[in-house]
């Protein structure tokens, strides 16, 4: 990498590995495996750098979920839920804690395009066209998942519905 592109490539880590971790954790639901999808989509891009134009952040995201994909179906994951690297208990925070462990347990009851597509069109906050596009689905299969996803969630956690009434 000449100079100035591995420049601009580090301070990219640097500013963005945090919000690309807290990505990775929720869709694989383990801090480890987060740490290692980042990694990878890291060194994925590194090696496209001198390719990327505009904004890197998508191209880094795409990697992050069709690679978490790829684990998943390569190895058939039994997931299990570890605490999450940022859980700091503290006064008043238990509730959270609380909320935060439901829908990690929720999350772990999906199958990954579940997962993945909840992901992105609630915590990325994307259309079902972006989500679509950042999947290679459509976004009608985004609206079919998103809705499945949803009933699963629900039905074996009608705890959260209140919570989920805003999502829908």
């Amino acid at each position: 990498m000449p100079h100035a592109p591995r420049d601009a490539f580090e301070e990219f880590v640097h500013a963005r590995t945090p919000a690309l971790t807290r990505t990775a954790y929720l869709l694989t639901g383990d801090a480890h495996l987060a740490e290692d999808l980042v990694q990878t989509a890291l060194f994925k891009a590194a090696r496209a750098w001198h390719r990327i134009n505009g904004d890197p952040e998508p191209y880094v995201r795409r990697i992050l979920y069709t690679q978490n994909i790829s684990w998943w179906r390569r190895r058939k994951l039994n997931e299990t839920l570890t605490p999450s690297y940022d859980d700091k208990a503290g006064p008043g925070r238990e509730a959270d804690r609380e909320l935060r462990m439901s829908l990690e347990a929720a999350l772990a009851q999906l199958t990954v395009r579940q997962r993945s597509v909840l992901v992105l069109r609630y915590f990325e906050d994307l259309t079902e066209v972006e989500t679509g596009a950042a999947l290679g689905i459509s976004s009608g299969t985004v609206k079919s998942t998103t809705r499945e996803a949803m009933a699963r969630i629900r039905s074996r956690a009608p705890h959260l519905e209140e919570l989920l009434e805003g999502a829908s």
